[in-house]
């Protein structure tokens, strides 16, 4: 889910968040030329490595940067297929949000959605002790909303049933090489291709950035009804759920992930983990070995807001000791 194990300790669940360094009004001054520009105030905490951390794809996401002065700087696709580079800096109570390219008004007006503004901590009340305390120190955190469907999609399909660092690599190489450079200043980024790009990388480059058939293929199908794909960005859970399954290759697992930061819904719990379910089993009732089932139990009494107890878990970092090996990393590239 939006909580991965990361691939430089390969020891803490970091629950989706990233370190974004405390801003200084000095050098995160607006007004970089060229940008657009808007302000926004939340009506209350808003920590923007929680919220918007779930979006970076590890170390190096060519989509994803933050940087010294505090500032998020990220890149996408307008659901019109417009390119626009995006940086989000907070100094005090106020949001500062500068835009550079095509598609740099959409990117504007969705602020407020994609730093929660349509979530509603308040109905979330904890049920355990490790998650009240995880929850009570977390106050800044509020689930994102891209509005945005293929962008959380193709990645979170490189990343079936492959550890997640050979998943990061394979995006960074496949975003640098069909990608084009992110409009505006930002450090070193790239737009992720268009869908119609996806569907035409040739199998050898596939091959290249260590993907196997089956999830190249997925990403194919998914990209060549993207248009119908984000849709599902404005539908309901159940609804959105079924328009993503509908495409071969996509199950739970992939369709949870991807409306988690897509639709940021709170309910979207992930099943089909390898690591999920015994974490959640060993920090709510120490059970190691739980099953998908046994995790769902312990989380019914967050119905409605499933997804929020999960992450708040794996902020806490409790997790199960290791007991054995790693996951085998393949590189089929190199065949």
């Amino acid at each position: 889910m939006a909580g991965r194990f990361d691939p430089l300790t390969r020891a803490a669940v970091r629950g989706g968040r990233t370190d974004v360094p405390a801003g200084r009004a000095a050098t995160g001054a607006a007004g970089s030329p060229g940008a657009k520009e808007r302000r926004w105030t939340p009506d209350g905490p808003v920590d923007l490595g929680l919220v918007l951390g779930p979006l970076r794809r590890g170390p190096g996401d060519p989509t994803f940067r933050t940087t010294p002065d505090g500032s998020v700087w990220r890149t996408g696709r307008s659901p019109e297929g417009l390119a626009a580079t995006l940086r989000v800096l907070r100094t005090g109570p106020e949001v500062t949000a500068e835009a550079w390219g095509p598609g740099a008004d959409w990117f504007l007006e969705q602020l407020p959605a994609l730093l929660g503004a349509g979530d509603d901590p308040a109905a979330f009340v904890p049920r355990h002790r490790l998650v009240h305390a995880s929850h009570r120190s977390r106050p800044g955190l509020r689930l994102t909303r891209t509005g945005l469907v293929l962008e959380s999609l193709i990645p979170t399909v490189l990343e079936q049933k492959v550890t997640a660092d050979e998943a990061y690599r394979a995006w960074r190489r496949l975003v640098r090489q069909y990608g084009e450079p992110a409009p505006g200043p930002g450090p070193d980024l790239y737009v992720l291709p268009e869908a119609r790009t996806w569907a035409m990388i040739p199998s050898w480059d596939w091959h290249k950035a260590g993907v196997d058939a089956k999830r190249s293929a997925t990403v194919v199908r998914a990209a060549r009804v993207a248009n119908r794909l984000e849709e599902a960005a404005a539908m309901d859970l159940p609804a959105a759920v079924r328009r993503l399954e509908a495409v071969p290759g996509i199950g739970p697992w992939t369709s949870a992930e991807t409306l988690q930061r897509s639709n940021g819904d709170p309910d979207a719990i992930t099943t089909g983990d390898l690591h999920l379910p015994g974490i959640i089993g060993y920090a709510l009732a120490g059970d190691r070995d739980a099953d998908d089932a046994a995790m769902l139990e312990l989380l019914a009494p967050y119905a409605g807001q499933r997804h929020r107890a999960a992450r708040l878990v794996l902020l806490a970092g409790r997790t199960p000791p290791r007991r054995a090996p790693r996951m085998y990393r393949s590189d089929i590239g190199r065949f």
